[in-house]
C-alpha cells in the first residue's frame, strides 16, 4: 500500500487500519526528506536504517491504542534527544544528552517515529529564521521569503509534507511566527503545561514546548500527548481539573480585537485578510475593541530589558568566554544582556505584573482576543537589510503573551495575490487550548487554504466530542449561552457545548432583567431554544452555589424526550416579570431588544 499523500495523523491512522505499516510511512518520509534536499532543513538525522528498524518494530507491535502510532516527526534542535547532539545551530556549543527531553520521550512512547532535528536560529533568538550558521531553511510555500524562527526547520519540515507534526518552542512567537509562514498550525501552550526540561533555555521563565501541524485537531492531538508536569522541571503546573487539548467549539464567542490604530500591516492586502478572519470568528456573537497599547509596550520591554539578561545568564560562559563561536547578531543581543542593572530588571517585573492584571481584567470579559499573527511576511532581501528590525517587526502581536501568562493558536487567514501567507492568532488565558482549538479549526476550514504546501484541502472543523463518563449534560437557555455574558462563568466550571437544544412545549419563558427564567406549566407551555453544555459532575455544586435565586438546577424535558439538568426558576419569582415565551427563547428575546 502507498503511504498517504498528506501526513496528518487520521489519514495515517486510516492508512493503518487500512492495512498499511508504519514501514511504508517511514519509507515515504525519507523519500521526501531525498527529494526535498535541502541542506539547511536537519542538523542531525537519525539514520535511515534506525528510522526503518523503529517503524518494523512498531508495525510487529501493533497500534496498542497509541495515539501518535507510526507519525513521523522532528524535534527543533534545542530539545535533547537521547543519541543525537543539541547544538541550538551553534556548533561550539554541542552536548550529547543522556536522554530525551520529557516532551520527545512522551511522542516516542505515543508511538511516533523521529526523522531527525531540524535548524533554527541560534539558541532560539530570533523570530526569521536567518540566524543560523547552517543557513536559511527554504520556506515550502512562498519561495525568496523567511520561513519564520526561530523554530524555522519544524515548521519547514512540516508544511513541505515530511513529518506530520514537529517540535518547537516559543517565547517570543517563535511557535507562531513560522506557522503563519508556512501555512500550517502553530500552538503555543500556557507555560509549564509541557515540560521544559532538556531544552536549551532561551529564556527559562517564559519558554514554551510548541507544536506545528497542519490541523488545529492533530496539534492539540500531539499537546494532549506532551501535557503534564515533569517532577524535575522547576517551572511546570499541572493543568487545573478537567483541562483538556482537544477542540472544544462553540457556536458563538465574545471576541475582543485590537483598537485600529494599534495594527500594523505591510500592505493593505494583510489588513483585509485579517479583518476577514476576524468578521468569520465573530459571526453569531460579538467583537469588543480594546486597548492593545499596554500589550505592545511590554512587549518592547522583551528585548530590551529584564528578559535580554535572562538570556544572557542562560549562556553566559558562550558570551564571555567563546563569543566568536556565535552568530553575529545573536552575539550583539546576548552581550547586551550583560550591562542590564537589577534596578532595570525590577521595573520590568513589576510592569510585567501589571500587564497581567491587565489579561486578566481582558479575560474576564472576552473569550478570545484575536490579532494577526505579524503585520506580513518579509522576503530574504528584506531581512538582509535590516535583520533587527525586520525581525523585531514579526514580534509585534506575539512577544506580550508569553509574558502576561497567555496561550495562543496561530492559523492560516489566506494569501496575498503575491503567494505571501497570511495568518491570524487566536489568544487566550492560560489553559485556555481547547477553547482556542475550538475556534480555530473553524477558521482554519473556513479560511479558503490548502494544507501546508499541499493542495490537500483542509477538513471540516471537529464537533465536539460525546460526553465523558465524568460529565453530565446541562441546558442553558440565557445569558449562560455560548456569547452571552455569563458563558465565562459556565466555562469556568469546565462546561463545553455538545449541541443547540429544544424542550419540550412545556414550559414558559419570563425576563429576569439580565437572565432568563423559565418554569414547568400544566398548560399553554412552549418550546423554549437552548443550549446543551457539558459539565464535570465534580463541577455541578461549585456551580449551583453561584446561581442567585429565585434560580436553581432542575431535570428539563427536551422535545427528544432526554431530562438532562437545567436552568429552573421558582413560579414564586416569575409573577411580576414580562412573560417572553411568544418569542420562543433568550437569544431571540435579545435580538427583540436591539430591534426595539
Amino acid at each position: 500500500m502507498t503511504a498517504p499523500e498528506v501526513f496528518t495523523l487520521p489519514a495515517i491512522a486510516a492508512f493503518h487500519a487500512a492495512g498499511g505499516s508504519p514501514v511504508a510511512v517511514a519509507e515515504a518520509a525519507l523519500a521526501r526528506i531525498e527529494a526535498w534536499a535541502d541542506p539547511a532543513l536537519f542538523l542531525a538525522r537519525v539514520p535511515p536504517e534506525a528510522v526503518r528498524a523503529r517503524a518494523a518494530a512498531l508495525a510487529a507491535e501493533g497500534p496498542r491504542g497509541r495515539a501518535l502510532y507510526g507519525v513521523p516527526f522532528v524535534v527543533k534542535d534545542n530539545i535533547d534527544v537521547a543519541g543525537l547532539p543539541t547544538t541550538a545551530a551553534c556548533p561550539a556549543f554541542a552536548y550529547s544528552p543522556a536522554e530525551d527531553a520529557p516532551a520527545v520521550a512522551r511522542l516516542l512512547a505515543a508511538g511516533a517515529v523521529l526523522l531527525g532535528k531540524t535548524n533554527l536560529d541560534q539558541f532560539a533568538t530570533g523570530l526569521n529564521g536567518t540566524r543560523s550558521p547552517h543557513g536559511t531553511p527554504r520556506n515550502p510555500v512562498a519561495p525568496g521569503c523567511i520561513p519564520g524562527g526561530s523554530s524555522s526547520g519544524s515548521a519547514t519540515a512540516v508544511a513541505a509534507g515530511i513529518a506530520g507534526f514537529s517540535l518547537g518552542t516559543d517565547t517570543a512567537g517563535s511557535g507562531r511566527v513560522p506557522a503563519m509562514a508556512n501555512n500550517i498550525v502553530g500552538l503555543k501552550p500556557s507555560l509549564g503545561l509541557v515540560p521544559t526540561q532538556g531544552v536549551v533555555p532561551a529564556c527559562r521563565s517564559l519558554d514554551c514546548v510548541s507544536v506545528f501541524a497542519l490541523t488545529v485537531e492533530d496539534a492539540a492531538t500531539v499537546l494532549g500527548v506532551i501535557a503534564g508536569p515533569s517532577p524535575e522541571d522547576r517551572y511546570a503546573r499541572p493543568a487545573p481539573a478537567g483541562w483538556q487539548a482537544r477542540p472544544a467549539p462553540q457556536p458563538a464567542w465574545r471576541l475582543a480585537a485590537s483598537l485600529p490604530e494599534h495594527l500594523v500591516f505591510d500592505s493593505p492586502e494583510d489588513a483585509a485578510l485579517y479583518e476577514a478572519a476576524l468578521a468569520r470568528a465573530a459571526l453569531g456573537g460579538s467583537v469588543t475593541r480594546v486597548d492593545l497599547a499596554p500589550f505592545l509596550a511590554i512587549a518592547r520591554r522583551l528585548y530590551d530589558g529584564a528578559w535580554v539578561a535572562e538570556r544572557t545568564a542562560a549562556l553566559r560562559g558562550m558570551v564571555e568566554d567563546r563569543p566568536e563561536a556565535l552568530h553575529p547578531v545573536t552575539r550583539g543581543i546576548l552581550a547586551a544582556g550583560l550591562e542590564k542593572r537589577t534596578i532595570e530588571a525590577w521595573e520590568d517585573f513589576h510592569a510585567a505584573a501589571e500587564a497581567r492584571r491587565l489579561a486578566r481584567a481582558l479575560f474576564a470579559a472576552a473569550d478570545i482576543l484575536v490579532l494577526p499573527t505579524a503585520p506580513g511576511l518579509p522576503d530574504l532581501a528584506t531581512l538582509t537589510a535590516e535583520p533587527v528590525a525586520a525581525n523585531s517587526r514579526l514580534g509585534t502581536y506575539t512577544n506580550f503573551v508569553n509574558i502576561c501568562d497567555l496561550s495562543a493558536l496561530a492559523v492560516p487567514a489566506g494569501f496575498r495575490a503575491n503567494g505571501r501567507p497570511a495568518g491570524v492568532t487566536l489568544v487566550g488565558p492560560a489553559f485556555a487550548e481547547a477553547r482556542l482549538a475550538g475556534l480555530g479549526a473553524m477558521l482554519h476550514a473556513a479560511a479558503g487554504v490548502a494544507l501546508g504546501a499541499s493542495t490537500a484541502p483542509v477538513p471540516p472543523p471537529p464537533g465536539p466530542p460525546p460526553l465523558a463518563p465524568d460529565e453530565l449534560p446541562l441546558l442553558a437557555i440565557g445569558a449562560h449561552m455560548a456569547g452571552l455574558p455569563l458563558n465565562l462563568q459556565l466555562r469556568g466550571h469546565g462546561g463545553r457545548f455538545l449541541r443547540a437544544a429544544r424542550t419540550a412545549p412545556l414550559y414558559r419563558l419570563h425576563d429576569l432583567g439580565n437572565r432568563p427564567g423559565l418554569v414547568r406549566v400544566a398548560s399553554g407551555g412552549v418550546a423554549v431554544a437552548g443550549e446543551l453544555w457539558a459539565l464535570p459532575a465534580a463541577g455541578i455544586g461549585p456551580f449551583l452555589a453561584e446561581i442567585p435565586p429565585p434560580l436553581g438546577f432542575g431535570r428539563v424535558t427536551l422535545e427528544d424526550g432526554s431530562t438532562p439538568l437545567g436552568f429552573l426558576c421558582e413560579a414564586a419569582g416569575v409573577i411580576d416579570a414580562p412573560d417572553i415565551s411568544a418569542l420562543g427563547g433568550w437569544r431571540a428575546h435579545l435580538q427583540s431588544r436591539k430591534e426595539g
